[in-house]
């Protein structure tokens, strides 16, 4: 039994799961994730001073929440994810160490780690954050696990579909035995980012200005859509890149305060008759909000009516019916038994009502459909962490760790047991 010494009661393990939007990461048997940390962090150069050094100059980071709302010249805020794997290998080990030191208040050498992956996650990167985590932060013992697996364990499930809606992609992961079926994974470049570029747009269109709330000193009340008065914060130019996170920080918060799914396709008539939502920007401007809610999110569930997008990308429906359809006909019923949602966008509300919909009328009258989506919007937003959590505290898992011994005897090799 090769890690038998870690997880369990003596040592609770700490748990990994990294998306474009955050880090999530706390310790194994837990309910919830101690810190959401950014995975963006804000870049700069900062020069040496030094004679023998001259003209060279040393990357500088800032992370998490209030450090990187900090305005600051010439800092850049930089994602150090692409296609939800690990891009920026350096701002990656930042961002670990901070997480170590300031949030979870840890030793990594004291605690086995349960990193999560994207499905199509490739073998290079695997066996560098293998080599990361034994050779720079000395864990005894880490497991690397894909964040499908790990949603549909959070719902008691070990053969799922799983339909992860996050900030750059939504994707359909067929999940058997826990085991992700991997020519069966489909994927659509619609996610959170694309509903925000949506809002983006329809604020354009109807000249409201997006000013972050970083950036408003002080501002009068006004009446419903009147022109705002507001007083700019002094401070250096921030960058183009930090303008745009802060615009879409604000954004966000619109899409979840304002935006609801329709229970059908989208029609006018029926979305006028739609309560008004109210919503303040931070210059003051204000304004109820009606069919608009329905229209954006309409999007990720049928694409066809969106300019610029073509006719090739699936909605939500469409991928799970087309994965489904990409597997083993004889497991095809266990996964429209057990079509679990999880990720940002299932948070909207009708999200799952809609999916459930738009499968129902697909689905071979053979087949009994099953929408799994947890109650709580934070079950839904940390689907893969949580089943991280129950997996790294079953003893029937303390024998899967791969120990600091089996790396330095076996090297890279050991990864073929996370497949």
């Amino acid at each position: 039994m090769s890690g038998g010494v870690y997880g369990g009661d003596e040592v609770g393990a700490v748990i990994f799961d990294i998306g474009h939007q955050s880090l999530r990461a706390g310790y194994g048997g837990e309910d919830s994730p101690k810190a959401e940390i950014p995975s963006s962090l804000g870049v700069w150069e900062d020069p040496v001073e030094s004679p023998q050094t001259a003209h060279v100059s040393r990357k500088r980071y800032n992370i998490d929440v209030n450090s990187i709302q900090i305005r600051k010249k010439d800092m850049e805020l930089v994602s150090l994810m692409k296609d939800g794997m690990i891009d920026d290998w350096d701002m990656f080990e930042k961002l670990a160490e901070y997480t170590y030191k300031q949030r979870l208040h840890a030793l990594p050498e004291h605690h086995p780690i349960l990193m999560t992956e994207c499905p199509w996650n490739t073998r290079l990167k695997r066996e560098k954050l293998l080599e990361l985590m034994f050779e720079k932060f000395n864990v005894p013992a880490m497991y690397i696990c894909k964040n499908a697996v790990l949603a549909a364990y959070a719902n008691g499930r070990s053969t799922a579909m799983v339909v992860d809606s996050g900030a750059t992609h939504t994707s359909a992961v067929p999940v058997h035995d826990g085991y992700v079926i991997t020519q069966g994974i489909v994927k659509s470049p619609l996610g959170g980012d694309f509903v925000t570029m949506q809002c983006r747009q329809f604020f354009e269109e109807r000249d409201i200005e997006l000013v972050p709330a970083y950036m408003v000193a002080n501002k009068e009340i006004v009446r419903e859509r009147e022109v705002p008065r507001w007083t700019r914060r002094q401070g250096p130019q921030p960058t183009a890149t930090w303008t745009s996170y802060m615009v879409r920080d604000l954004l966000q918060d619109f899409q979840m305060n304002c935006l609801q799914v329709s229970d059908s396709p989208y029609d006018e008539d029926i979305a006028n008759t739609l309560p008004m939502k109210h919503y303040e920007f931070p210059t003051g401007y204000n304004d109820d909000f009606g069919s608009v809610r329905l229209m954006i999110p309409e999007a990720l569930f049928d694409p066809s009516n969106v300019k610029g997008v073509g006719a090739s990308i699936l909605g939500v429906g469409p991928l799970v019916t087309t994965s489904v359809g990409m597997c083993d006909i004889d497991i095809r019923p266990n996964l429209y038994g057990s079509v679990v949602v999880t990720g940002g966008n299932s948070c909207l509300q009708g999200f799952s009502e809609r999916l459930n919909r738009d499968l129902a009328s697909k689905t071979p009258p053979s087949m009994r459909l099953k929408i799994i989506s947890a109650n709580s919007v934070s079950e839904r937003r940390f689907g893969a962490w949580i089943g991280g959590s129950i997996l790294s505290s079953l003893g029937s898992f303390q024998q899967m760790w791969l120990s600091r011994q089996e790396y330095e005897e076996s090297g890279k090799l050991i990864l073929d047991r996370c497949s």
